[in-house]
């Protein structure tokens, strides 16, 4: 009786590690989520980058925050965040870097896409569109 068992289970164990084995063959995310996407190609300052650092920033870094609030540093402006863009100090605190303080300030790091799109619009040269 066992030998029967062994005959029926010996070839659903082989299929089950075939299609276990096989299942994952195309797991892309662009192919298994094509809506999904982060779109570096149509980053601007005024529709893409405003919105990441309104999103994640101005709440501490912005006039309306107060004098004390985020050390002084202010980002609601092209004119008052070019100069963090220039000196790598935006994307070194906001990538974690080391030597630079982490923001948002006790959170974890933005979205990837929201990070790929800021780095897209500085190597694009900043420009404010």
């Amino acid at each position: 009786m066992t030998i029967n068992k062994y005959r029926i289970l010996l070839p659903l164990a082989v299929l089950g590690l075939y299609l276990v084995s096989t299942g994952c063959y195309y797991d892309k995310e662009e192919l298994l989520y094509p809506g999904n996407t982060c779109d570096t190609t149509k980053v601007t300052y005024s529709g893409t980058v405003t919105t990441i650092i309104n999103q994640y920033c101005t709440s501490c870094h912005s006039t309306g925050a107060g004098p004390t609030s985020g050390a002084g540093i202010i980002l609601d402006t092209y004119n008052t965040i070019i100069p963090y863009v220039n000196n790598g100090r935006l994307m070194g605190s906001l990538n974690h870097l080391s030597g630079y303080s982490a923001m948002p300030k006790g959170q974890a790091q933005l979205p990837t896409c929201n990070l790929k799109q800021l780095q897209a619009w500085i190597n694009k040269g900043a420009p404010q569109n």
